[in-house]
């Protein structure tokens, strides 16, 4: 946003509104529910073409009226007269933006729906909003049609203010979204007086960017509608002045998904990453065979084309790019052609409630890296918003919001930070403390091809450490106690769902794990035959540890097998761990152990993506025990949990007498 129209916005603010919506998405919902039951407009699609007509209306009053707004509906005006205003305000839009808009453009909506429209939005200042608004209407208005199916998940304003900060586009500098969308980024680097250019494949996305662009920039002239991926099949015009190696940054965050793939041959030929790799003594090579491939990993290798030496880029990409053993020949690819500059780690909160997908932001220097080097890390842990869309702010441990200097709450988000630190770094040359919010690490210190910043998360190394150095814990990893025969580990099977509810013997399943206890579902019990074929194999004996591994939400909870539940069998997503000498490593400690902070903390951060589903998979192994070295603290830690389970185990056989006693009286 410019500094021109952000001041001209703040004197209006009596005229216009507030300065700053406090739930747009929610004033959008609002409005989608109102016309969809009681406008003339009856299709969902239709009414988000009506919605961005008028907000681009209101945007372009606050810009360039003068005087008394023209988006407006006092009090005493008719549904007729507001209609006819607006719609002359929609007149001048089209006349300034010839080739945005057609001639032919009209806004269809009934008189009483635009009144209610502009009374809902007259409140408000859009333009300098903390979020973009042209893409919150677009995601409100248009559904999981359009966006899911395609893997278009519009990028939040803080997301995208983090890239540009980081990347920092210099006066002159060429600046291109190859999957831009309703333009995010490029609305974000306005400001800084670089030639910008925009390229995406939806028509109805590129007429919102080209309209919001003008309307804020006048920048819709280098906004194309094409395939990006496929740069051969661009007019000659465009051709000549999107070439390849003639940009100096590249902001993206490209469709991407578990279920959308490019399947062209020849644009898969096109592409390193559209063949298939093989890896041969510890290293990838590509083949000459191709493999259709998910859009995401394509638009990688494309940043790069379009970068020019020296050039730089930010890309959003699912997690999974960051940890999948599956997808380490990409940074076989990477390592060839660029420099990794920076890897942010967003919450899975990021992109609700559009979609639950975790991702990171990965900054590349078009270079070949010579040697070893140090890039930056960090993990946002807060975002500004909940999963449903809703506005956090930060509070104080008095349960108080938190103010800034002008008395304004301060919403809850690290990214500015993590921006700050990371720019700090790059003038600098270090980081004062690092954090969670920003660490270094060298490139000959990521662990097979592991790029997720939790993985190497500082703060859980110095307290590990600190433990270390106050004499009181021996550290020793999980790997360490199986090597020892100390413990071992097992995994579980899935045995069908066709075999749930025809027997007694209980399935446990992930979501049965609950406070240290088997939580027993009768509609998933399975028959005994079923049971007896995995009973040898499974092994399952009173006090050993039930330890979830796979799933979303579950990971690390723990249950204690008692006399009650030895006549059980145990899913696949759940390791049994059994303590093979007690009197080094009892069960209750063990269990207690894998509860502590400082054990789940590690469980979280070792847990990645993979495929479609969440694991901690063999990194499992690498999790740090920290066992008390005093006999007295750990007799007395086995003390208390055996006493925890006494109760527990007795609370259970007192509900199953309740309930025979039930029984036996209904007979």
């Amino acid at each position: 946003m410019s500094g021109r129209n952000t001041r001209t916005t703040q004197t209006r603010i009596d005229t216009w509104g507030t300065l700053f919506p406090p739930s747009l998405p929610e004033v959008f919902r609002e409005i989608q529910s109102f016309l969809y039951t009681n406008s003339n407009i009856p299709r969902v699609e239709r009414l988000g073409g009506e919605m961005i007509r008028l907000l681009f209306c209101k945007i372009y009053d606050e810009v360039h009226t003068r005087g008394s707004a023209a988006f407006r509906a006092e009090f005493h005006e008719s549904p007729e007269r507001v209609g006819l205003r607006i719609r002359e305000l929609f007149d001048k839009v089209k006349e300034s933006y010839p080739d945005v808009f057609g001639p032919e453009e009209r806004i269809s909506l009934d008189d009483k729906s635009i009144q209610y429209v502009v009374g809902k939005l007259q409140p408000y200042t859009l333009v300098g909003t903390a979020r973009d608004v042209v893409s919150e209407a677009f995601q409100a208005f248009w559904g999981t049609g359009l966006r899911g199916e395609k893997g278009q998940f519009f990028t939040p304003r803080n997301v995208v203010r983090m890239c540009v900060e980081m990347l920092a586009p210099q006066d002159g500098e060429r600046v291109i979204d190859p999957a831009c969308g309703s333009g995010g980024f490029l609305v974000e680097v306005l400001a800084r007086d670089s030639q910008i250019y925009g390229i995406d494949k939806e028509i109805d996305l590129v007429k919102i960017c080209k309209a919001y662009m003008a309307i804020l920039g006048d920048g819709h002239r280098n906004i194309y509608c094409a395939d990006s991926l496929l740069p051969a099949s661009w007019p000659p015009d465009m051709a000549s002045t999107l070439l390849d190696e003639s940009f100096d940054v590249v902001l993206t965050n490209p469709p991407f998904g578990a279920k959308i793939f490019v399947e062209d041959e020849y644009l898969l030929r096109s592409y390193c990453l559209g063949h298939q790799w093989v890896c041969s003594s510890g290293r990838w090579k590509m083949t000459n065979r191709v493999s259709r491939q998910v859009p995401q990993l394509l638009f990688v290798e494309r940043c790069l084309q379009l970068l020019r030496p020296g050039g730089r880029m930010a890309i959003v990409l699912p997690d999974g790019v960051f940890g999948n053993p599956s997808d380490r020949y990409v940074w076989e690819f990477i390592g060839e052609h660029a420099r990794v500059l920076a890897i942010v780690s967003l919450p899975a909160e990021t992109f609700l409630p559009s979609t639950h997908t975790k991702t990171s932001v990965l900054f590349l220097e078009k270079t070949v890296p010579d040697g070893d080097y140090e890039f930056f890390m960090a993990i946002a842990n807060r975002v500004g918003h909940d999963k449903n869309g809703k506005t956090l702010y930060k509070i104080d441990p008095g349960g108080r919001y938190i103010l800034d200097q002008t008395g304004n709450r301060v919403v809850d988000d690290d990214l500015p930070a993590i921006a700050a630190i990371f720019r700090d770094w790059i003038e600098r040359g270090k980081i004062q403390q690092e954090s969670h919010l920003g660490f270094i690490i060298r490139r000959a210190e990521v662990n097979d091809h592991i790029f997720i910043p939790g993985y190497y998360n500082p703060e859980t190394s110095r307290l590990l450490k600190e433990m270390e150095r106050s004499g009181r814990y021996r550290l020793v990893t999980i790997q360490e106690l199986v090597k020892q025969r100390v413990i071992s580990i097992k995994r579980g099977n899935e045995v069908g769902s066709r075999f749930y509810g025809m027997g007694d013997v209980p399935f446990v399943r992930t979501s049965d794990i609950v406070n240290w206890e088997i939580k027993i579902d009768p509609v998933k019990c399975i028959p005994e035959e079923v049971y007896e074929q995995y009973r040898r194999r499974q092994d399952i004996r009173q006090d050993d540890i039930l330890l979830v591994t796979d799933g979303t939400f579950l990971i690390g909870r723990t249950a204690l097998v008692t006399p009650l539940d030895k006549r059980v069998v145990i899913q696949s997503h759940i390791r049994r761990i059994r303590c093979l000498q007690p009197d080094v490593l009892h069960p209750y400690l063990l269990l207690y152990l894998l509860n502590t902070e400082i054990v789940q903390r590690q469980i979280a951060e070792k847990t990645f993506v993979q495929a479609t589903i969440s694991t901690v998979g063999d990194r499992l192994a690498e999790i740090i025990l920290p066992i008390p070295k005093d006999a007295e603290a750990k007799e007395a830690i086995v003390e208390r949990v055996s006493e925890i389970m006494r109760i527990k185990m007795e609370a259970r056989k007192k509900l199953q007498e309740l309930l025979k006693e039930g029984e036996g009286g209904q007979r």
